[in-house]
């Protein structure tokens, strides 16, 4: 599949879990699975909080901000990836590539900043709860929104633009089941010491930093909670913030092990397994998780079902 040492790439093969193909079968029904779960569960979320006026608060226009973002990052790859499970030229253009690889990746970076974003929110919302509607007005939360996408795509381009313009020398098979950076920067026949840097920033900025926020801002929620007199009370904060708190700990661990860990020539198939989790099934727990652990999103959903019900009957 190798070309001559001249040649410009025009193709890539993505052979990522190839090595077992006899799980090609039930990878492609568990992503399938998965990807629908992702689309009705996200969608669902999106749908209820706008519907629901109860629901117009910072908190839940963060995580419709999120469940969006998980739909098209799951969108970018999931299909593409099912497509390459059933079939046996597992090609993806180079334009295709790159594709894949800004969204992916502007999206993933998104949702690091956004997590952050969310993080303080709910320390406004418990450490300051008479001050929060003045804190959290409509202005700030907005763009903080804004400001999340933006460095995220940024972020993206500048990376996927420095690696798509370097010389592949005739290697395009890509030991990975997506157009992940990593697995690409690894067939590069030049020097890519620009690149690690600039990876290594972004990951400073877009993984440690927001990490660093949420962890601190977790310290001044649980030392509030911990003070609330009623029982109640504290079992609906520790309620929403638990929730929040599970996602940053499954996005941020598979995150981390990916992107900090000493990077070695070859892909083993525990890292793709873990490229998989971050990928597929963290964005199918998201609004789960948010489902099952909320009170108000349970009740929104009962509302908007027996109305659905009551209209069925008329």
């Amino acid at each position: 599949v190798r070309m001559g040492n001249d040649s410009a790439v025009t193709e890539f093969f993505l052979v990522g879990l190839s090595q077992y193909p006899e799980l090609q079968l039930s990878l492609f029904v568990l992503c399938l699975i998965m990807y629908l779960i992702i689309l009705l569960g996200n969608s669902l979320l999106i749908i209820i909080s706008v519907v629901d006026s109860r629901l117009h608060t910072p908190m839940y226009f963060f995580l419709g901000n999120l469940s969006f973002l998980d739909i098209c990052y799951t969108s970018s790859s999931i299909p593409q990836m099912l497509v390459m499970f059933m079939s046996e030229k597992k090609s993806i253009s180079f334009l295709g590539c790159a594709l894949q690889m800004v969204i992916s990746l502007g999206l993933g970076s998104t949702e690091c900043v956004l997590l952050a974003v969310m993080a303080y929110d709910r320390y406004a919302a418990i450490c300051n709860p008479l001050r929060y509607p003045i804190i959290m007005n409509k202005v700030l939360y907005v763009h903080m929104a804004v400001w999340s996408w933006v460095i995220g795509c940024l972020n993206s381009l500048v990376q996927t633009v420095l690696t798509m313009v370097l010389p592949f020398c005739g290697n395009n098979v890509i030991d990975h089941l997506t157009c992940e950076i990593l697995a690409l920067l690894k067939l590069v026949c030049s020097d890519i010491t620009m690149n690690v840097l600039v990876m290594t920033v972004g990951s400073i900025v877009l993984l440690m930093i927001p990490l660093l926020l949420i962890f601190v801002s977790y310290i001044f929620i649980l030392s509030s909670i911990l003070r609330i007199n009623s029982a109640e009370g504290r079992k609906k904060a520790f309620s929403t913030c638990s929730a929040h708190l599970t996602v940053v700990i499954l996005f941020y661990g598979s995150a981390l092990f990916m992107y900090m860990k000493p990077k070695s020539k070859h892909t083993t198939a525990s890292d793709e397994i873990i490229g998989l989790s971050y990928g597929v099934v963290t964005p199918m727990l998201n609004p789960i998780i948010y489902s099952l652990r909320n009170k108000e999103v349970k009740e929104a959903v009962k509302k908007v079902l027996s109305k659905h019900v009551y209209l069925q009957k008329i």
